[in-house]
């Protein structure tokens, strides 16, 4: 199984894909982040970050995509412009599979340290440790949406409380199809990355 995960943002958006295999171990496919300039137009930028998400999809073919929930605690002044380009991939994703999952920050912590009570430090280090890493993924983006590719690896699909509705939950699942993109410059990924701008 291929998970697609995904730590929403509008100047950031960090990706990182990984493959389960029939052990349940959790191996590293790829991971990095779309990026916007903050001179580009508000709206340039979504539409940077939808041709980034389809991308990716088209790439990877992902059988699931995990999506960390909006959590704002000290900074909301944030908060619209990140819902705005989370409903952008939210609907980007929707065309192409109905296996979207949604997961609290507090369920990844608990999911990836076995604690609801760990640090960004902490769940970064077993992101690492869990997929085998030398070191910890680059940016921070990329390294969040990992940990939210293994809390899906590690959750029971059947039961997953905060998926998008009860037809996700049960595992059904709808491939649609993405326009290609071929003059996209979103992505930036490593130069070892099998993901092409």
């Amino acid at each position: 199984m291929v998970i697609l995960g995904i730590d929403p943002g509008y100047a950031i958006v960090g990706y990182g894909v990984i493959e389960k295999d029939a052990k349940g171990k959790c191996h590293l496919l790829d991971y990095g982040a779309i990026t916007t300039p903050a001179e580009m137009p508000f709206p340039k930028r979504l539409v940077q970050i939808a041709n980034g998400i389809n991308i990716l999809l088209n790439k990877f073919s992902p059988n699931a995509v995990a999506m960390e929930e909006l959590f704002f605690q000290n900074n909301t002044s944030t908060a619209i412009p990140v819902a705005e380009a989370r409903g952008v991939l939210i609907s980007n994703i929707a065309q192409y599979t109905e296996n979207l999952f949604e997961y609290t920050p507090n369920q990844i912590k608990l999911s990836t340290t076995g604690t609801g009570a760990a640090d960004k430090h902490q769940v970064q280090q077993m992101t690492k440790y869990i997929l085998g890493l030398k070191s910890v993924p680059k940016p921070d983006d990329a390294a969040d949406a990992l940990a939210v590719a293994i809390t899906h690896a590690f959750t029971n699909t059947t039961a997953a409380a905060s998926s998008m509705n009860e037809k996700i939950a049960r595992g059904e699942k709808h491939r649609g199809t993405i326009p290609k993109n071929s003059n996209n410059k979103t992505l930036r990924v490593r130069k070892s990355s099998p993901v092409k701008k």
